[in-house]
C-alpha cells in the first residue's frame, strides 16, 4: 500500500525475527532489579475528564484493590491527577467535588457516597465491582504529556513512540542521547563531527530536533542525562506539536523536578579509560506547599581513542510550590559545562573504513577541542479552574556559548597518504520561548472531546563565525598531506576568516497558534485532529565579503490527523497523516551559499499506520509501517564537511516493531526491529544520482536489552545490538560494515541503602564502526569497556 512490497510481509517477519532472537539469546540470561521496600507513594499521570476513565487509569497505575458502584461514577468529572501521592490523598483529589469519598478496607479501598452530616462515620454499602492492576514495568511507560500536550495513553497516540524510562537509564548506565537511542528501532546515531548530538530519524539526520519539557533546545552540543527523568523519542513529522523541526522525529527530555519524595541518591562511577563520574539527586520537602530538588554532575573521562578526553560539570536546582491544590508552580535553572576533544574519527580507503587500530587519531587531538557553556532558566505554571479548564504556561530562557576547533582527515587515503584540514567555529545563541496551553474536556451528546489550544512565542539570536585553518604559516596551504603510517601532525596551524567563510548574525522570531481535538466517537473509535500555524521570520546578515542581508517571512501550516480503532481495550489500530517544516535558521546557514532559495523551508510529510497492544499493563508491543517524504533537502557533501547541497527530495519507507516491559515478574525487556529503505527522488548534480540510497540508513537493525531478577538482591542483564550495512553518504561510495555488539550488566543490592552495578559494553570485543558523518569521518566503536557504579540512597 504505502511501501512497495514490504507492508504486507515485513511486519509479520519483523515480529517473528524479534521474538525468535529473544528466545534464542535470553532464556539463560539473568537480570535483576534492586527491589526496594514497598512504598505507599505512587506516581500518577491522569488527565482531567470523566471520573470513570480516571478511576480506570488510577488502578492501572497503582497496585491496590478498589471497589465502586459504576452508577456512582456515571456523569461525574475530575480535574485529574499528576505527580507523586499517597494512595489516600490521590483518591481524595480525584473525587474532589464529586460527592463521593474513599474508605479504606481490609483488602483495599472502596468508593462511597459522602455522608450528609459532617460527623457521620458510617459507610454506605453499595453493589460493587472490583478492579485490580499492577504498577507498570521498569521499561514500560503508559502515557505521555508530550505527543499531544495532554495526558494521553501511549496506545491512544497515532504514531510510534519509544520511551527510555528512568529505570532503563540507570540499568544501562546511560549518560548521553547517543547511548539512550541505541535500543530504539528506527533511530540511528550520527557522528556530529565530534562536537554535537546528531541522530538519524527514519533516514533523516538532525542536529536540531531536541526538546526539553516540550521546549526547543536546538543548540549543537552533547547533552547529559544527569537531570533527566525519562527520554521520549517521537517518530514521524511532529510539526503540529513542536512547530518547526519535528521532521523525521524528535527527542524530548523530561527533566527531574522537585516533588514530595524526599529521596537522596548519590552515584559514584569509575571504569575503563580512566572514567570517573559522580552525580547527586537530592530532594527535600519543606512543607505541604513547597519542595526543592538539586541534581549535580561531575565527570572526567579518557577514551580508547589516542589523546581524547572529556570533562563535564552540571548543576540543576528546582523548586515546586503548590499554593492551592489546583495550582502548581515549578521554577528551575541549569548551569552546564562540557569540554572535550573533538574527534572526527578515521577516513576511508577503497570504499571501506581504512584498516587502522581503533585508537588511531587523525590530525591533532591537542588542538582539536569543543567546549560549551549553557545557562538556562525555566518555569512552569499550571492552574485548574472550577469550570474544568486547565491553564498551563511554560517559559524557558537559555544562553549557549560554544567554541570548537579541529584538525582532521578531509580526504580518503590515496597512495598511502591522507589530507588533513583545519577550522574553528565560535557560536553564541540566546533563546527565549513562552508557551501557553488551555485544556478542556467535555461531551457533546455521546461524543467526548479533549480540547487543547495554545500559543507559543519565541526569539532566537545567533552569532556565528568560522575561521579556516592553514598550515606552516602559508595561507595558501589549507590542506596538509601526511602518511597513513603517521597521520598526526605538529605543524603550525593558523586560522583566519576568509571572504567565503561564515560570519553571520541571524535573528529568528516565531509566533505559533495551534488547536487540537481528541475525539471519542465510540468507546472503540477515536480521532485526533489538529493544526498549527507558525509565523516564522528570519533576519539574516552575512558579515563577510558578500555582505548579504536577507529577510524572510513564512507562514507555515502543519496539520495532523489520526484515527484509532480499539476492538478491545488493550489493542489499538491506528493510521495517521502529518506534516512538518524546517525553515533555515541558525546552524543550518553556516555551510550553505545563502540565497532566497536556500532559505525556503524543508517539508516533511508522514503517512503511518500501525498497531499497539498492551499485552499487560506492564508489557507493550508496537508495530508501525510508514512512508516519509522530504523536499528541499539539505544534504552533506560526501567528502567535505564544510559544504552542503540542496536536493529536491527523498523518500524513506520502513517497518518498526518494539517490545517494552516485563515478560514475567522478574524479566524486563526493551528493544525492537526496524526494516528501512530510503532513496533520493531527484538527482543532486555532482553528488548523487536519482535513486541513490540515503546515507546512514541501514536496511536492518535489531536490539534487545533484558534484565532478569535472580533474587530480590542479585541479578544480571544482557543486551544485543545488530546494525546492518549502510552507506556513509549520498554518493554511495563508502560502505560501513554491519556489526553485532553484545552488552551485559550485573546488579547487587548490598543493603537497603547501598547497591552496586557493573556494566560491560561490547562484551566480546567486537570491532565495529559506531557512527559516521561522511566518507572521511567515521568513528570506530569502543572495544570492551567496563564501568562500576556504587549507588547510595539516604
Amino acid at each position: 500500500m504505502i511501501i512497495r512490497g514490504i507492508a504486507r510481509s515485513a511486519c509479520f517477519y519483523a515480529i517473528l525475527f524479534y521474538f525468535g532472537l529473544t528466545l534464542i539469546f535470553l532464556p539463560s540470561i539473568c537480570l535483576a532489579e534492586s527491589i526496594n521496600t514497598p512504598s505507599t507513594v505512587r506516581t500518577f499521570s491522569i488527565p482531567a475528564g470523566t471520573l470513570q476513565d480516571a478511576i480506570n487509569q488510577f488502578v492501572k497505575q497503582s497496585d491496590i484493590k478498589l471497589t465502586a458502584d459504576p452508577a456512582l461514577l456515571q456523569g461525574k468529572v475530575t480535574f485529574g491527577l499528576n505527580g507523586d501521592y499517597e494512595i489516600q490523598a490521590a483518591l481524595d483529589q480525584l473525587l474532589e467535588n464529586s460527592g463521593l469519598r474513599v474508605v479504606e478496607q481490609a483488602d483495599g479501598y472502596a468508593i462511597a457516597v459522602q455522608p450528609i452530616t459532617s460527623g457521620a462515620e458510617a459507610v454506605v454499602t453499595l453493589p460493587s465491582i472490583q478492579v485490580t492492576a499492577n504498577n507498570a514495568g521498569r521499561y514500560a511507560a503508559t502515557s505521555t504529556n508530550t505527543a499531544t500536550k495532554t495526558n494521553t495513553l501511549l496506545r491512544d497516540v497515532p504514531q510510534a513512540i519509544s520511551v527510555i524510562t528512568n529505570e532503563l537509564i540507570k540499568d544501562q548506565s546511560i549518560r548521553s542521547l547517543g547511548d539512550a537511542v541505541r535500543y530504539v528501532p528506527g533511530v540511528g546515531v550520527s557522528q556530529g563531527e565530534g562536537n554535537r548530538d546528531a541522530l538519524v530519524f527514519r533516514g533523516n539526520r538532525s542536529t536540531g530536533d531536541f526538546f526539553i519539557d516540550g521546549i526547543r533546545d536546538d543548540a549543537e552540543f552533547f547533552r547529559d542525562l544527569y537531570n533527566i527523568e525519562r527520554v521520549e523519542v517521537l517518530k514521524g513529522a511532529n510539526g503540529m506539536i513542536f512547530g518547526r523541526g519535528g521532521s523525521g522525529g524528535v527527542v524530548n527530555r523530561v527533566s527531574k523536578q522537585a516533588n514530595w519524595d524526599s529521596a537522596r541518591e548519590f552515584t559514584f562511577q569509575g571504569g575503563s579509560f580512566n572514567q570517573k563520574r559522580m552525580t547527586a539527586d537530592v530532594g527535600y520537602v519543606i512543607n505541604d506547599v513547597a519542595a526543592v530538588r538539586l541534581n549535580a554532575l561531575f565527570e572526567d573521562a579518557g577514551s580508547f581513542r589516542d589523546g581524547v578526553s572529556m570533562e563535564r560539570l552540571g548543576i540543576s536546582p528546582t523548586i515546586t510550590i503548590k499554593p492551592t491544590h489546583r495550582t502548581k508552580i515549578v521554577a528551575g535553572m541549569e548551569r552546564f559545562h562540557d569540554d572535550r576533544t573533538a574527534d572526527r574519527g578515521i577516513p576511508s580507503f577503497l570504499g571501506r573504513p581504512v584498516n587502522v587500530h581503533e585508537s588511531q587519531f587523525f590530525g591533532d587531538p591537542k588542538r582539536s577541542n569543543a567546549k560549551i557553556d549553557v545557562l538556562s532558566f525555566n518555569s512552569f505554571i499550571e492552574h485548574k479552574f472550577d469550570s474544568g479548564v486547565t491553564l498551563q504556561n511554560r517559559t524557558n530562557y537559555t544562553t549557549y556559548d560554544k567554541f570548537y576547533q579541529n584538525i582532521f582527515a578531509n580526504s580518503q587515503v590515496f597512495a598511502g597518504l591522507i589530507s588533513l584540514g583545519a577550522y574553528n567555529n565560535v557560536t553564541s545563541r540566546e533563546n527565549v520561548f513562552n508557551q501557553t496551553n488551555l485544556l478542556y474536556s467535555l461531551s457533546t451528546g455521546p461524543i467526548s472531546h479533549t480540547l487543547m489550544a495554545g500559543v507559543e512565542v519565541g526569539r532566537q539570536e545567533t552569532h556565528n563565525q568560522r575561521r579556516n585553518g592553514f598550515f606552516n604559516n602559508d595561507q595558501s596551504q589549507v590542506n596538509l598531506r601526511v602518511p597513513l603510517s603517521n597521520p598526526t601532525t605538529n605543524a603550525p596551524v593558523g586560522f583566519l576568516t576568509r571572504d567565503t567563510d561564515a560570519h553571520n548574525r541571524s535573528v529568528v522570531n516565531v509566533t505559533s497558534l495551534y488547536v487540537q481535538d481528541q475525539i471519542e466517537l465510540l468507546p472503540q473509535l477515536q480521532m485526533i485532529a489538529g493544526v498549527r500555524y507558525d509565523m516564522f521570520q528570519v533576519d539574516f546578515q552575512q558579515r563577510n565579503a558578500d555582505k548579504t542581508h536577507l529577510k524572510t517571512n513564512d507562514g507555515l501550516l502543519a496539520p495532523r490527523f489520526g484515527i484509532i480503532y480499539k476492538p478491545i481495550e488493550p489493542v489499538s489500530f491506528y493510521a495517521s497523516y502529518s506534516q512538518a517544516y524546517v525553515p533555515r535558521a541558525g546552524d543550518q546557514l553556516t555551510s550553505l551559499n545563502v540565497t532566497v532559495d536556500t532559505l525556503k523551508p524543508e517539508k516533511f510529510t508522514t503517512l503511518e499506520t500501525g498497531i499497539k497492544w498492551d499485552i499487560r499493563p506492564d508489557l507493550a508491543l508496537t508495530a508501525a509501517v510508514y512512508q516519509l517524504d522530504r523536499t528541499n533537502v539539505i544534504t552533506a557533501d560526501p567528502n567535505d564537511s564544510t559544504r552542503t547541497f540542496l536536493a529536491k527530495g527523498q523518500r524513506t519507507e520502513g517497518v518498526e516493531v518494539s517490545l517494552n516491559g516485563q515478560l514475567t515478574s522478574n524479566w524486563s525487556v526493551m528493544g525492537g526491529y526496524a526494516f528501512q529503505t530510503g532513496q533520493f527522488t531527484s538527482e543532486i548534480p555532482g553528488v548523487a544520482k536519482k535513486g541513490a540510497t540515503v546515507g546512514e540508513l541501514p536496511r536492518h537493525t535489531f536490539s534487545a536489552w533484558n534484565r532478569y531478577d535472580i533474587t530480590p538482591k542479585i541479578g544480571a542483564a544482557f543486551g544485543v545490538i545488530y546494525r546492518g550495512e549502510m552507506f556513509a553518504s549520498a554518493d554511495n561510495a563508502v560502505r560501513i560494515p554491519d556489526f553485532t555488539r553484545v552488552d551485559a550488566a550485573l546488579f547487587a543490592q548490598f543493603t537497603k541503602r547501598f547497591r552496586g552495578q557493573l556494566n560491560i559494553e561490547n562484551l566480546f570485543d567486537t570491532k565495529y564502526f559506531s557512527s559516521v558523518h561522511n566518507n572521511n569521518n567515521i568513528t570506530p566503536g569502543s572495544p570492551i569497556a567496563i564501568r562500576a557504579s556504587l549507588i547510595a540512597n539516604f
